[in-house]
C-alpha cells in the first residue's frame, strides 16, 4: 500500500507542477511583503487541497449524475493532461500571468485554481479514485499537496539557486514525464471504451 501511495502522490504532484509554478507565484506576489506571500501560498494551497479532496469524494457521483463514463473521464482527462504538458515543454511566448493579472491580492483565481487544483489535477483524482481507496487517495493527495506547499513556500529561495533556466529546465522535464502518463490515460480510457463497446 505504501507503494502505491508513493506512486499515486509523485503522479499528482508532477500534476500540481509546484516548479513550473514558481515564476507564476514570484509574479503574482512580488507586489506583496515576504511575510504575506507566505501567508496567501498557504491560503491558496489550503484551498486547492480542499478542491481536490472534495473533487475525490463527490467527482464520481457527480459524472454519474451527468451519465459520464469512466473512460470518458480517462480519455478527456488525458488529452486535458497532454495539452497542457505540451505547453510545459514548450512555452507561449510572452508574460503567461498576463490574462490573469490584477491589482489586488490574489484569491483563489489563479493560484488556487487553475494554477495547483486545475483541470488535470481534478480529471485524475476522479479517476484515481475509482481504482483505490479512500485512505490511499487522501494519503496521496496530502503527500504531494505537502510537497507543493514546501516547494511552493521556498519559491524565492528555490529562484536564487536554480535560476530561471533551472526552473524552466525542471518544468519541461516534468512535462516530459506527464505526456507519458497522459498517452497511457488516453489509451487506458480508450481500451475500456473499446472492450465496452465490441
Amino acid at each position: 500500500m505504501g507503494k502505491q501511495i508513493l506512486s499515486l502522490a509523485f503522479t499528482l504532484f508532477l500534476l500540481m507542477d509546484p516548479i513550473g509554478n514558481i515564476p507564476l507565484y514570484i509574479s503574482f506576489l512580488k507586489g506583496l511583503h515576504p511575510k504575506r506571500q507566505r501567508v496567501v501560498i498557504f491560503r491558496e494551497l489550503v484551498i486547492a487541497l480542499l478542491i481536490i479532496v472534495l473533487f475525490n469524494f463527490v467527482g464520481d457521483g457527480l459524472m454519474r449524475f451527468l451519465h459520464v463514463e469512466n473512460d470518458t473521464i480517462q480519455i478527456a482527462g488525458g488529452i486535458i493532461l497532454f495539452l497542457l504538458c505540451l505547453r510545459m515543454i514548450f512555452p507561449p511566448s510572452g508574460d503567461q500571468s498576463e490574462s490573469f493579472r490584477h491589482d489586488t491580492e490574489p484569491f483563489i483565481v489563479p493560484l488556487a485554481v487553475p494554477l495547483v487544483a486545475g483541470p488535470s489535477v481534478l480529471a485524475a483524482v476522479m479517476i484515481y479514485a475509482k481504482q483505490e481507496t479512500a485512505f490511499v487517495m487522501v494519503s496521496s493527495i496530502l503527500l504531494a499537496w505537502i510537497a507543493s506547499l514546501i516547494i511552493l513556500l521556498s519559491s524565492s529561495f528555490l529562484k536564487k539557486i536554480l535560476g530561471w533556466r533551472g526552473i524552466t529546465a525542471m518544468e519541461r522535464l516534468m512535462g516530459l514525464v506527464l505526456i507519458l502518463i497522459a498517452v497511457q490515460m488516453f489509451l487506458s480510457g480508450l481500451s475500456t471504451f473499446m472492450g465496452r463497446n465490441v
